[in-house]
């Protein structure tokens, strides 16, 4: 597994390199996937290379929508293609005919994309890279059949890859077992001025959580926590931030009110930066009790807002409570415990709010600038 890219001058590649990337969401979807995409696409853009999106056409969360064949979004070329089957595994063939102008094919996540552009790197003959996004063991569904897929079709289809970059070290590890020699760090980069400075100047009884209502985020963990907080004092408060996904609305409200929680948990679907940013204004603290994480983005762009993270122990985020001693970490399925860490953090940011609160300062390294300077080496590298 490679070690973490130094800091030096950004590598090039000729300007005009045509890299498509494929991947199964993206815009105007919203989700940490989709984001990361979008987000590389434009630091690519900038410096002269051409990127372009090969993606399904129809949203999971909106599967009656067919969306526009081919869009051009903030500067970033798009094509959608129909797809048919499970949504855990969407199957696309129409992919190959799309790669023809790429001098570079970059696969995001582990799924029939990846499979089948190394089963049929005949047919198409590009050079391949990949972005593994947390693979597939997001929940502890269907683990036995995950455990043999892993080691037996995407095994094979790692060796036509030329590069996979994890976005977690924890990614990089499962990963180096099936690629020897091939896989490398890439942290994602996190869009650090979008929430910048967001959070409460002053210590508010205020959380906010932010990411896809889907199963593995565990919304039930954090309505039972703020339960929990409420016993204790009433003026607590959660605004939780999403998309529907396993959970849909109407579950999510049903499950709010069920836990007598209507006056303590407010849901915001579908906001906009700037109204999310209004949300975060009056909130001090980030709250996640997600089982999984692929890397931990919606941590990152609470700290850059200066929200303090409670948050469950998941590779990624342990992973980030490493190297940021701000980020407090405890096991939400203990709905009292988690409620303790909670009311910790906040008497801990009353006394000591220089030392609680995190600065933006020390998240550089998660600059799509840089982000961007270490993918140019990965392609060059593969190249």
């Amino acid at each position: 597994m490679t070690a973490p890219f130094s800091h030096r001058a950004a590598p090039i590649l000729p300007a005009g390199t045509r890299i498509v990337h494929v991947v199964r969401q993206f815009l105007p979807n919203r989700g940490g996937l989709e984001d990361v995409v979008a987000n590389l696409c434009r630091a690519q853009l900038a410096l002269g290379l051409k990127p372009s999106v090969v993606t399904l056409d129809r949203l999971f969360s909106r599967p009656e929508l067919i969306l526009p064949a081919s869009e051009q979004i903030d500067g970033i070329p798009i094509t959608r293609i129909p797809f048919r089957g499970s949504t855990r595994y969407p199957l696309a063939p129409k992919v190959f005919k799309h790669l023809r102008e790429a001098d570079l094919v970059h696969v995001h996540a582990i799924d029939f994309f990846f499979d089948a552009l190394a089963v049929g790197w005949l047919l198409h003959r590009k050079p391949l890279v990949a972005t593994t996004h947390g693979g597939f063991f997001h929940t502890a569904d269907f683990a036995g059949l995950k455990k043999l897929w892993f080691n037996g079709p995407t095994r094979l289809s790692a060796q036509v890859y030329r590069g996979i970059a994890g976005c977690s070290t924890s990614d990089a590890r499962m990963f180096e077992r099936l690629a020897p020699g091939k896989v490398r760090v890439i942290e994602n980069g996190v869009d650090l001025d979008k929430f910048a400075g967001a959070s409460s100047p002053d210590p508010q009884r205020r959380l906010v959580s932010i990411g896809r209502f889907s199963k593995n985020k565990r919304p039930d963990r954090l309505i039972a926590t703020m339960a929990a907080l409420a016993r204790r004092d009433p003026s607590w408060h959660l605004d939780m931030l999403g998309v529907a996904s396993d959970w849909t609305e109407e579950a999510l409200r049903k499950a709010i009110a069920d836990a007598g929680m209507a006056q303590n948990v407010t849901l915001h679907l579908g906001l906009d930066d700037t109204a999310a940013r209004q949300v975060m204004s009056r909130a001090s603290f980030f709250v996640s009790a997600s089982e999984f994480e692929g890397f931990g983005l919606a941590l990152v762009e609470a700290m850059s807002a200066g929200l303090v993270p409670v948050v469950q122990p998941n590779a990624a985020f342990a992973g980030l409570a490493s190297k940021f001693p701000v980020v407090r970490t405890v096991d939400f399925a203990d709905a009292d415990e988690s409620a303790l860490a909670v009311e910790q953090a906040h008497a801990d940011l009353v006394r000591y709010p220089g030392n609680t609160r995190p600065r933006l300062s020390n998240l550089a390294s998660y600059s799509w600038h840089e982000v961007a300077r270490r993918y140019l080496e990965f392609y060059i590298a593969a190249l």
